[in-house]
C-alpha cells in the first residue's frame, strides 16, 4: 500500500469513528441546557431529530453519553469527557472557519491583514474569531506569505496591518511585540538524533543538512542569525506545514516554531532534540507603515492579539 493510500484509508476510517460537527454542537447544547428539548430548539431541529442524532452518536462512539429522565437530560461520566473533547473540536472548527473566511478575496473588505506563515496558520484564526465576536459586520481579508512579503504588502498600501516573526523590523515599518516564540529542532522518531543523550551543539546543527523554510521567512532569518549564516538546506519549502510533513516523513531534521508542532510532539510523530548554545527565541510583532498607527478594526485586532 502506498503512503497516499494509507493516509486516505486512515482519513476514511476516522470519518466513520468521529461524529460530525452538528452532532457535537448538539451534545454541547445538551450539556449547557440540561434538556434535550431545549438543546434541539437552540440548534434548530425537532426533538425527535435531536434524539435520533444523539442515539446515532452513541452508537458511533460505543458509549452512552446522556441519561434521559422526566426531569431532564444529564451527561454520563463518559458523556462529560466526550463533551470536553467536543468543545475543543468545535472551537477549532470555528477558528478554522474564521481564518478561511478571511482568505477569501472580498471586495467589501474593510480590514486587510498580511501575516507570515506561522502566525497565519497557528495564531491568526483565533484572533479573527475574537474580532468577529466584537465586530461581526467587519469584513476581513487575509494575505499570507513570509515576513518579507508582509513588509512588501504593507509598504505598497495593500494591507492595513501585518504580523511578522523575524529578528528585525523591516525598513519603513513601525512595530510592537505581541508575543514571543521559540524555534525547536525536531526529527522523526527513527532519526539517530532521537536517541541522543546529550544536546546538539551549534557546530553539529550547522553541519547537518536540514529541512528549512525559504529565505525571507522569519523562521529562516532567526536560524541563519543563530548559526552565523551557516545553516545548510536539505530542502527549502515555503510553508510551515510542508516543512513539518517532510520532517514527519523521515526526510530529515528540521527547525520549526514550537507553536507548529505541539500535536506532532504529543503523538510522538516528531521528537524535540535539545540544543545548547544556539539562540532560537524570537519576538512576534505586529507591523504597520511608519507614521500610520492602526485605527478602527486594525487597532481593535491589535488589542485582541495582546489579550
Amino acid at each position: 500500500m502506498s503512503r497516499a493510500e494509507g493516509q486516505r484509508e486512515r482519513t476514511e476510517s476516522l470519518a466513520h469513528r468521529v461524529p460530525d460537527l452538528a452532532a457535537l454542537e448538539l451534545l454541547l447544547a445538551v450539556a449547557r441546557l440540561g434538556s434535550l428539548g431545549a438543546a434541539a430548539r437552540e440548534v434548530g431541529i425537532t426533538q425527535p431529530a435531536a434524539s435520533s442524532r444523539l442515539r446515532s452518536m452513541e452508537r458511533q462512539l460505543g458509549v452512552a453519553l446522556v441519561d434521559r429522565s422526566p426531569r431532564g437530560s444529564r451527561l454520563t461520566d463518559a458523556g462529560a469527557l466526550v463533551t470536553d473533547w467536543a468543545r475543543r473540536v468545535v472551537e477549532a472548527a470555528a477558528a478554522f472557519d474564521a481564518g478561511a473566511r478571511a482568505l477569501r478575496d472580498r471586495r467589501d473588505s474593510r480590514l486587510r491583514v498580511a501575516a507570515s506563515m506561522t502566525i497565519a496558520e497557528y495564531l491568526l484564526p483565533g484572533w479573527l474569531l475574537a474580532l468577529h465576536a466584537e465586530r461581526p459586520d467587519t469584513a476581513v481579508s487575509l494575505l499570507a506569505g513570509n515576513s518579507a512579503k508582509v513588509a512588501e504588502l504593507l509598504l505598497a498600501g495593500e494591507a492595513d496591518l501585518g504580523f511578522v516573526e523575524g529578528l528585525n523590523v523591516p525598513t519603513g515599518l513601525d512595530s510592537t511585540v505581541i508575543a514571543h516564540d521559540r524555534l525547536i529542532v525536531v526529527t522523526a522518531p527513527g532519526h539517530p538524533w532521537a536517541r541522543r543523550r546529550r544536546p546538539l551543539t551549534a557546530a553539529e546543527l550547522a553541519s547537518t543538512p536540514l529541512i528549512l523554510r525559504e529565505r525571507g521567512s522569519g523562521t529562516r532569518q532567526v536560524l541563519d542569525a543563530a548559526l552565523g549564516g551557516l545553516a545548510r538546506p536539505l530542502i527549502e519549502l515555503s510553508s510551515t506545514t510542508a516543512v513539518k510533513a517532510s520532517a514527519v516523513s523521515g526526510a530529515g531534521p528540521s527547525v520549526l516554531s514550537e507553536l507548529a508542532v505541539g500535536e506532532e510532539l504529543s503523538l510522538r510523530r516528531l521528537v524535540s532534540i535539545p540544543v545548547e548554545g544556539v539562540p532560537l527565541r524570537r519576538a512576534l510583532r505586529a507591523v504597520w507603515p511608519t507614521g500610520h498607527r492602526p485605527t478602527g478594526p486594525a487597532r481593535e485586532l491589535l488589542s485582541l492579539t495582546r489579550a
